[in-house]
């Protein structure tokens, strides 16, 4: 009787205080729901997960702006607004004109100059990426900044901080930040020689508690490398032998991955100044030449966009970013991602354009690394199927490459899936580029690595066992706090 009583305040106070909690944080409707379902079925241990993995962090200030880099910020922020608008140097092209409403929005939300004076190489494979990485390192004279979700302890992860210990021990300043989650395995007693050589590492957000950290669920999930000021590398690829096709599990890796040179490597630097600041609580000295930009026009250069989110942000930037582009698409939209979990806003977009006639496909890999998410996507791009789009399996290993291309006009490449994790719990960043040759260039790619791939027709798709349906129900129901 008394262990009846017991099971049942139990479950009414575990109902009460999910009830409560959930509504008090005026989160997103259908995480509710999840976290809901989640304290209701799961007395205690429900408790316990949303403890770790339900924190909110959007009133939170997580990165600290020395005043006078806030504010040489926001002055070059209000004058490319007026350029903008009155269509002056160097907005007066027909890309900076056409799109002037996604170029608008970025600096408005998070703040993203736009620079046209750059050059891009992109790299679609790792050994090139890890190959011209490994050299720009050896090459760099001043400073080596270096950011990383994940690094593994193998060759390749290795590798890297061996490189890094010996520019540390020529005098070149070395700072190397790795997500604590991420990089869980990163070889510490090589991190360690690397702050003896005179480096510096940190992890972001790492445990306060020996086994339990209570912010795992908020991954620092980009990857930064700027090398004296003059080179940045960015995108999908961390660092670790399966990044290199080395893995049987995977096969071959397939990730895009961007090197810069020009204006636009500044915004990345600020980027990793101010991760770096929140890890090693160090005080960053906000230089002017982190703000120097060329307004000239420059028709030879790529136009740049350097947007970043995270849980800390009020607007979702990389989420909107992607939702302008597909709804200014007027011919096509192709959109390569590992996991394909979009909210009710970026599904309506990618609807909304696919009945209007734009050529929507979706590319998604044909094997899952977390088989939560991959159900997860596999339900989702029935959705977009209905709508008219098409979707493509690839087959050639894993598909890790986030890039969406419109139009043969702009595209982006980045950290960011489009799913919920990345628009609201990771941080991220990603490129938004203004150049016809480069999106150009993106397209082929895409339309190569459809050679790779099996067309997953609506035919196929309803024809799936009950037992898959199944797997997919569960999943999408959990997919708000996958």
């Amino acid at each position: 009787m008394i262990d009846s009583i017991f099971w049942v305040l139990l479950i009414i106070v575990n109902l009460l205080f999910a009830i409560t909690i959930t509504f008090l944080e005026r989160r997103n409707v259908s995480a509710s729901w999840a976290w809901l379902m989640v304290l209701s079925f799961i007395p205690i241990g429900g408790f316990i997960l949303y403890i770790i993995l339900g924190q909110n962090l959007s009133k939170r200030r997580i990165f600290t702006w020395d005043k006078k880099g806030y504010e040489t910020l926001e002055r070059g922020i209000k004058q490319q607004k007026l350029d903008l608008r009155d269509g002056v140097e160097p907005f007066n092209t027909y890309l900076t004109q056409k799109y002037k409403d996604l170029l608008m929005m970025n600096m408005t939300t998070d703040h993203s100059l736009y620079t046209q004076n750059n050059d891009l190489e992109i790299f679609t494979d790792g050994r090139d990426k890890f190959d011209s990485l490994f050299k720009d390192i050896a090459a760099a004279k001043k400073n080596i900044h270096v950011l990383y979700y994940i690094i593994q302890n193998d060759v390749y992860g290795n590798r890297l901080l061996e490189a890094l210990t010996e520019k540390a021990k020529e005098g070149v300043e070395v700072r190397l930040l790795y997500d604590d989650a991420g990089s869980r395995r990163i070889s510490k007693k090589r991190v360690k020689k690397l702050i003896e050589a005179g480096g510096s590492a940190y992890a972001f957000f790492p445990g306060k508690l020996p086994i339990l950290n209570l912010r795992i669920n908020f991954r620092n999930h980009r990857k930064i490398v700027v090398i004296d000021k003059k080179i940045g590398y960015m995108g999908g690829f961390n660092v670790g032998e399966e990044y290199l096709g080395l893995n049987p599990r995977f096969g071959y890796w397939r990730d895009t991955h961007l090197r810069i040179k020009g204006n636009a490597v500044n915004d990345l630097q600020v980027r990793f100044l101010l991760d770096w600041a929140q890890a090693s609580g160090e005080k960053v000295e906000w230089n002017d030449e982190y703000f120097l930009y060329k307004n000239d026009r420059d028709d030879m250069g790529v136009g740049l966009q350097i947007v970043t989110s995270g849980p800390d942000s009020t607007w979702e930037q990389i989420k909107n970013s992607y939702i302008r582009m597909i709804l200014d698409a007027k011919e096509y939209v192709y959109i390569q991602t590992p996991y394909f979990i979009p909210d009710d806003s970026v599904l309506d977009a990618i609807r909304i354009a696919s009945v209007s006639g734009v050529d929507v496909r979706v590319m998604i890999p044909n094997k899952p690394d977390h088989l939560f998410v991959y159900w997860a996507t596999y339900s989702y791009v029935g959705e977009v199927l209905k709508a008219g789009a098409k979707v493509y399996l690839y087959g050639n290993g894993f598909l890790h490459a986030k890039t969406m291309v419109i139009d043969d006009s702009i595209a982006t490449v980045g950290t960011a899936n489009i799913d919920v994790r990345s628009f609201r719990l990771n941080f991220e960043v990603n490129a938004i580029i203004y150049h016809e040759n480069s999106s150009v260039n993106l397209r082929n790619t895409f339309e190569k690595d459809l050679m790779e791939c099996m067309e997953l027709t609506q035919e196929i798709y309803d024809s799936r066992p009950l037992y898959i349906r199944f797997k997919e129900s569960v999943s999408r129901l959990l997919s708000p706090v996958l």
